[in-house]
């Protein structure tokens, strides 16, 4: 059991320890002034929820709250879903699809030419930019 990231031992010790800080004697006023905070407070929330559904209309009763539940989100897939096919593109995946060189074009013979992906070479120099830094 767990309050507030209270465990049920640390509860039980702060109960005794407030019962002895508090005293017998003003212990049951205590406990009322409690009681009274606790029917209050579930009272607001009450008519605050009544509130909502009153100025929510008949939509509020339709609505499923269990959609909203952040728990059931799984990040990658909605990542994976907005971006669609582009994420292969992203990642290097070489592609499929063919170019046609310009000067074949003009020349009227029609040339398929392989894409061709930037890699990483370790033995190039990274281009350094003036202009960035």
């Amino acid at each position: 059991m767990n309050f507030f990231g209270i465990s049920s031992w640390e509860f039980l010790l702060l109960i005794v320890l407030a019962a002895v800080l508090i005293g017998p004697e003003r212990l049951p006023e205590y406990l009322t002034k409690f009681r009274q905070f606790v029917r209050s407070a579930r009272e607001m929330a009450e008519g605050a929820k009544t509130q909502l559904k009153e100025q929510m209309g008949p939509e509020f009763q339709d609505v499923d709250w269990r959609q909203y539940d952040p728990r059931q989100y799984d990040p990658r897939r909605i990542v994976r879903d907005a971006l669609g096919e582009d994420v292969a593109d992203t990642l290097g995946v070489p592609q499929t699809q063919q170019a046609v060189d310009p000067a074949a074009q003009a020349a009227g013979v029609i040339a398929p030419v392989a894409v061709q992906t930037l890699r990483y070479d370790p033995d190039r120099a990274t281009p350094f930019d003036f202009d960035a830094t």
